[in-house]
């Protein structure tokens, strides 16, 4: 099957592991941070980390964006749907995403079930296009589509509120918490948090894949040249995340820093205008957006501009952010700056797990805890408790 077979041989991955064996120098450890979940599902399912040499280390970054999303957020959409009566919508994953006070949205939709008098509902959908057509079909109730994710899921969001509004669709509202890539590796590099978290060793990016087919390499540029830190964007296959650890060993070794583009059958370095230019016409740049583990961070998440305000839930329904605190037995924020691993939280495995997740990190298949928990690869959790 083209594009997909090819990038799982076999043969080929051997090959790759022996020149990542020969490229990786025995004088000096490598620490490399793959941004995406998609990378991190990558390596966990496939062992890629198995075939590397021990000095050379995947790092797991913040590339997650229903991990990313703060407690404070989805408390906001609790309260839209148990005391504004809407129909929220939004993506299955961050159904389950602990909230406030033991809930999240799936339990609050059970919980609201067994409320008389209660109008409001939560349901899954696959779309913002599936949450614009529930607006259509009750038009007598106030529909909510909880938009979250990177630059890759921000413009069917910007689709479907240019549509609501040539339709003259009135019952349809976003909860926008679209957030922004760079933003989060500028983070990694130097914020105030490092004091809190702790700071990690990074000697080069993988950078994402699904993200840069929007928003193209150029942006990555600044990284390289600002704090001489290597990018590679790769896709998400099991050898494309290998041919990258490649790259970046042969820059690291040559002493260089740029951008280097692996997924080249589906990133340019401009990325896909026409996309770029719908965001830009919806969407303007927050000046201040909470993430989870990352914290507050300038300019690095997007809201509804004006002409289109209206369809802007958080104006519509005065609902307002307030920050929470994660629980304390958590290390979902140091495992988002890449300071610890999964396997270094004391409940990994044990008290939080898929079915039972206590944190944000093990909700997502694109956590790197889901990760490690689903594929096998926290043979050592025991020994780190």
């Amino acid at each position: 099957m083209k594009f997909i077979d090819e990038f799982r041989d076999g043969k080929l991955a051997r090959g790759l592991a022996v020149a990542i064996r020969h490229s990786a120098r025995d004088d000096r450890d490598y620490h490399f941070m793959e941004f995406c979940g998609g990378h991190t599902h990558a390596i966990s399912r496939y062992g890629v980390s198995d075939l590397l040499p021990d000095n050379v280390r995947m790092i797991h970054g913040p590339g997650c964006p229903v991990c990313v999303l703060p407690i404070g957020r989805i408390d906001m959409a609790i309260r839209l749907a148990r005391d504004g009566g809407v129909i929220l919508c939004s993506y299955g994953d961050t159904l389950r995403v602990p909230a406030s006070g033991g809930l999240s949205l799936l339990k609050a939709k059970a919980g609201m079930g067994c409320r008389s008098g209660s109008h409001g509902d939560i349901r899954m959908v696959y779309s913002a296009g599936d949450a614009l057509a529930v607006a259509q079909q009750n038009p007598d109730r106030e529909v909510v589509f909880f938009a979250i994710g990177f630059e890759t899921t921000t413009p069917p969001t910007a689709v479907v509120i240019k549509q609501a509004q040539a339709l003259g669709l009135g019952n349809f509202s976003v909860l926008c918490c679209h957030v922004l890539t760079p933003s989060a590796i500028a983070s990694i590099l130097e914020s105030p948090e490092v004091r809190q978290w702790g700071s990690v060793p990074l000697d080069g990016f993988i950078g994402p894949a699904h993200v840069s087919t929007i928003i193209g390499s150029r942006p990555y540029e600044f990284f390289a040249e600002e704090y001489r830190k290597p990018v590679v964007i790769a896709g998400f296959e099991p050898l494309d995340v290998m041919q990258a650890i490649l790259m970046l060993l042969r820059q690291v070794n040559d002493g260089r820093a740029l951008v280097e583009n692996e997924f080249s059958r589906a990133v340019t370095r401009d990325g896909n205008r026409k996309a770029q230019q719908l965001v830009a016409e919806v969407f303007e740049l927050r000046r201040s957006f909470a993430w989870r583990g990352l914290g507050e961070l300038p300019y690095s998440a997007l809201r509804i501009r004006k002409p289109f305000a209206s369809f802007d839930a958080e104006n519509r329904f005065g609902v307002s952010y307030e920050p929470v605190a994660d629980h304390a037995a958590c290390e979902c924020g140091a495992i988002l700056r890449g300071v610890k691993r999964p396997q270094e939280c004391r409940i990994f495995g044990s008290v939080c797990t898929p079915e039972n997740p206590v944190g944000s990190c093990m909700v997502s298949s694109e956590g790197a805890c889901a990760a490690h928990y689903s594929f096998g690869r926290f043979a050592d959790a025991a020994a780190v408790q």
